[in-house]
Order: C-alpha cells, then sequence, then structure tokens
C-alpha cells in the first residue's frame, strides 16, 4: 500500500492536482477521491463509486518506490463502454473487455522511469495485471494478475470471450474484522449471468477449505442473483466477521444461470489482508 500522496496529470484533458488520499488519523479522504474522479473524467454519481481504490494506491505503492514525489503522467484513465468501442473499431490496443471500462485501469507514465522498467517492477509482485507496448508509456489496472507486452496483448482479438476472463476484486487488500468489503466483478462480456448469494472465504494457499461464509447484501431472498449490468456487477457488499482471525484471505463467488458452457463455475479474488 502506497503513501497515497500524488502529484497526478491527465494528459487527456490537462488537468491537474496533488491528492492525498489518507488524513492524518488514515481514515480515507473523500475529497480526495472526488478530486481523483475528476482529474479522470469519471462519473461519479451515475456510478455510485470512485475509482478503484485499490488501483490508486497500487498507482501510488509503485510510484513513491521508482520516482518518489516525482509527477505521475496519465495518458489513458476511464473510459466510457461507448468510447473504448470506438477506438478498437480504430484498430487501437483496446480490449473488448477493458478494465478501463470499470475505472480499475490507467496508461501512465513516469518522468526519468523507463517504461520496461516500471513494466518489470510491477511484474515482479504478481499483484495485479501489468502491460508494456514499448516506449515509456505502461497499462495498469486492478484486475487478474497477469503481465504482457505489445506482441502477447491480445486485445484486438475478435474471438468471443464466453467471460472466461471475468474476475473478483475486493476495493482495498486491507480489512479489520465487521468492515464491508465491496465486491466488483469486471472483464465482462456478457451480464446474462447469476451468483449464489453466499461468497466463500479462504485461507490463502488453501483453496480446498473454505474458512466462513459471506451474505451478499443484496436484500432479496434467492438462490441465484442476477448481475444483469455493469452497475449491479459492481455493487455486491458483505460484512466480515467479527471472529475471522488475522491472516491474508481470498474470497470465492460461484456463479449459476451461467450463459456459456465455457465460463468458469466459479472465481476467487485478489488476496485479501484482514488486521488484528
Amino acid at each position: 500500500m502506497g503513501s497515497g500522496t500524488m502529484q497526478l496529470k491527465n494528459l487527456r484533458n490537462n488537468r491537474e492536482a496533488k491528492v492525498s488520499l489518507l488524513l492524518q488519523d488514515g481514515s480515507f479522504n473523500e475529497e480526495a477521491f472526488n478530486k481523483v474522479d475528476w482529474l479522470f473524467d469519471f462519473p461519479t454519481e451515475e456510478k455510485g463509486e470512485h475509482i478503484s481504490p485499490r488501483l490508486l494506491f497500487m498507482l501510488s505503492y509503485f510510484a513513491d518506490r521508482l520516482a518518489p514525489g516525482k509527477k505521475i503522467n496519465i495518458e489513458s484513465a476511464y473510459r466510457s463502454p461507448e468510447y473504448n468501442n470506438q477506438i478498437r473499431e480504430q484498430g487501437n490496443n483496446a480490449a473488448r473487455t477493458s478494465a478501463h471500462q470499470d475505472g480499475m485501469a490507467l496508461d501512465f507514465w513516469l518522468e526519468g522511469v523507463s517504461g520496461k522498467r516500471i513494466w518489470k517492477t510491477i511484474k515482479e509482485k504478481n499483484c495485479c495485471g501489468i502491460g508494456h507496448y514499448g516506449g515509456k508509456i505502461v497499462h495498469l489496472d486492478a484486475g487478474r494478475p497477469r503481465f504482457w507486452e505489445a506482441a502477447t496483448s491480445g486485445a484486438r482479438t475478435k474471438e468471443p470471450d464466453y467471460n472466461r476472463h471475468l474476475y473478483l476484486s475486493t476495493d482495498f487488500d486491507r480489512y479489520k474484522p465487521k468492515e464491508r468489503v465491496r465486491l466488483a466483478f469486471s472483464s465482462i462480456s456478457s451480464y446474462d449471468f447469476g451468483v449464489h448469494p453466499v461468497a466463500q472465504v479462504f485461507r490463502v494457499g488453501d483453496p480446498n477449505t473454505p474458512v466462513t461464509g459471506l451474505r451478499l447484501n443484496h436484500g432479496t431472498e434467492t438462490d441465484c442473483l442476477r448481475i444483469g449490468d455493469r452497475k449491479i456487477a459492481r455493487a455486491l457488499t458483505a460484512s466480515l466477521p467479527a471472529y475471522l482471525p488475522a491472516g491474508r484471505y481470498t474470497i470465492k463467488m460461484e456463479f449459476c444461470e451461467k450463459p456459456f458452457e465455457q465460463m468458469p463455475p466459479e472465481v476467487f479474488s485478489n488476496p485479501i489482508e484482514l488486521m488484528p
């Protein structure tokens, strides 16, 4: 987790701001998150959320490590689905299920640091998505851990995806007992599917023995919660139990009423750390 203090400049709209995502008491600075949304042209009110906090703290962590105090130059951040389709049709490197559409990705560069060095540094952590197409710019996203270069990106493929690359992520990497976890699906090619209303929690390294269940806070009694659009896919929440001991965990969600045979039966989230 980075310091949360960053000097950001969006080269698309020429907006610039210095933000501190954490207040002195360690709580989150809502005003700073709103400023980042403004800088990235993210429709906060429409989405009912911010640009991925997990993405921002990862960006802060790597910028602190590679170029402390230097400006972070943003080439591309949030993209509406319509704009993403437009640049795909123009032949640009934009995946059909791009995490940019969910506010979970950005393309950036750091003055004085090569794109290759940024790519290698982030790749070593195996925490997220990191891509390098040559030059000084890299792609960073809070999705499934993976890495690629221009020849291996597969961004222009026209093959059906069948939700095979769907990913589940939490809003943060660290929590305390009883805190609410926001769960979000990304890299979705079709929204016509459901999830079981009780997720399972596993210790990292032991994907076969669940330690507890998490009932989703969705307000209805159902055996299969429908995920019908992008907003629902990013608005699932659950509260961590008070009795869960400190440690590293991952959350598993199982699918129901799958529209494609190729779609996986389940998906695990990024690891989270439960603090004492």
